[in-house]
């Protein structure tokens, strides 16, 4: 049939070359941008998929940004204390040299506590200026807060880490099921009836004890007493009479602490030539129901969510009960995880490395062995000064030990772990959203001839309706 007024084949090439037109669009839309995926109507579902994936992505990329910053704030904090390691090994020499009395003259002394001062100015110095990004590191401020901390029972607690709710608290239950005790042997009776000569050893070394017939049990404490700072074994008189007891004792509590008695002429506490000893007792320690490591009466967990150590006073740490306290706030906080919860960030204390916190209460703190302290060397306290140091050595060790493993086995693994996602969560996302260029390029060349091809239909079905003109003759 010839019709003029409605050309169904020029209608039909219209809607092919509209489509066609349209699809080479999109081809060259997609070679032009990279992506399958331009606007939601390409694939709806595929968009949310790519839009919750490019999500994750981002979460992950800063969660790894976020890792590579806080190595950076680490890797300061410990190069701080890494100096005032060395400052104090510098000042244990000195100390050493200056009880060399007999080589050192009063001047040298001197000046060997003038060093010393000078050292503790460095340190205090060094504390109160390494900071990052405008926050001080090691001068406390990233110490953990605490309250209800009872002098009588925790004579010092260092938190390391701690998982503390925002605008909250986390309480801390100590609770002491076995009294610590110190090593002990006795000698029952009230004097001896011979001349005797013993061998008291102890954790800080031995010394050979001369007694005279006839000495009563305080003479004999008071010759034993006069040799602990040497041995580390302290003597006491218990009960009266028939019931007199000599009480050895080691100063420390602990398995690790120890005493050991020997006779090598006479009879006491057991036969010539033979050794009695004894050691001591750890306390046994629950905090927050799991059992706590446990060295005397300090106590130390490393659990989730809490890694702290807590000198116990001796008063607690021999007697059973428990005590508490709270965790406040404090401490330095990493997001280290894609998601902003507990299970993706990590966190430490930093305690301050000042003169007047590294050492302890029971053998002074640094500040003390300076010049006008009490544990001054230019007062002669070379063992108490050595000790102070010592501690502060340990001290520092500890959180450069804490601070690299922070580093090493958490943030370090974490990025890795994180690196890892990123690929595959990119992978997974490039695979909805990426165009595949092969592809296009294939449909781009099909839409480029379908286009031509109908465009030349299109004008063969206008020229039908000119067939009509045959007829009229």
């Amino acid at each position: 049939m010839t019709r003029i007024n409605t050309n169904i084949p020029s209608i039909q090439a219209t809607h092919r070359l509209a489509a066609n037109q349209f699809d080479l669009a999109i081809r060259l839309e997609r070679l032009s941008t990279g992506l399958r995926i331009n606007r939601g109507r390409d694939d709806p579902a595929g968009l949310i998929a790519s839009e919750t994936l490019r999500s994750e992505i981002r979460g992950i990329s800063q969660a790894v940004e976020n890792s590579q910053r806080a190595v950076n704030v680490i890797t300061t904090a410990e190069g701080a204390l890494n100096e005032i390691s060395a400052l104090l090994l510098d000042m244990r020499a000195l100390i050493t040299h200056a009880a060399n009395e007999g080589a050192n003259s009063s001047e040298e002394l001197q000046a060997d506590q003038l060093q010393i001062d000078s050292l503790l100015e460095a340190i205090d110095r060094i504390a109160n200026t390494t900071q990052f990004g405008g926050e001080k590191l090691v001068n406390g401020n990233f110490e953990y807060t605490v309250s209800g901390l009872a002098a009588s029972s925790i004579a010092t607690a260092t938190i390391f880490g701690a998982r503390v709710p925002d605008g909250g608290q986390t309480n801390v239950t100590v609770q002491v099921t076995t009294s610590a005790q110190t090593a002990q042997v006795a000698f029952a009776g009230s004097s001896v009836s011979e001349n005797i000569t013993i061998e008291v050893k102890g954790n800080d070394g031995a010394e050979i004890i001369a007694i005279t017939s006839g000495s009563g049990a305080a003479t004999i404490a008071a010759a034993i007493n006069a040799n602990a700072q040497t041995t580390g074994v302290s003597a006491s008189v218990s009960g009266t009479g028939a019931s007199t007891r000599i009480l050895l004792n080691s100063q420390t509590y602990g398995s690790d602490a120890f005493v050991a008695v020997k006779p090598i002429d006479g009879t006491f506490i057991v036969a010539t030539g033979s050794t009695t000893r004894d050691t001591g007792q750890d306390a046994g320690v629950l905090i927050n129901g799991q059992a706590a490591s446990v060295n005397g009466v300090t106590a130390s967990l490393r659990a989730n969510g809490l890694d702290l150590e807590l000198d116990l006073t001796a008063d607690r740490g021999t007697r059973l009960g428990t005590t508490s306290f709270y965790i406040t706030g404090g401490g330095a906080t990493f997001q280290i995880g894609p998601e902003v919860n507990t299970n993706g960030q990590v966190a430490i204390g930093i305690p301050s490395v000042g003169t007047s916190n590294l050492g302890n209460a029971t053998l002074g703190f640094l500040n003390t062995i300076n010049g006008a302290g009490s544990n001054s060397v230019v007062g002669e306290n070379y063992q108490a000064a050595e000790q102070i140091v010592v501690k502060a050595i340990s001290q520092v060790a500890i959180v450069r030990g804490r601070l690299g493993g922070l580093q090493r086995n958490q943030i370090e693994t974490n990025i890795n772990s994180q690196r890892v996602a990123l690929e595959n969560v990119m992978a997974a996302e490039s695979a909805i959203r990426d165009a595949d260029i092969a592809v296009e390029v294939a449909a781009l060349t099909r839409a480029q001839i379908l286009v031509q091809s109908t465009t030349s239909i299109l004008g063969l079905a206008n020229q039908l309706p000119q067939n009509a003109l045959a007829l009229l003759g």
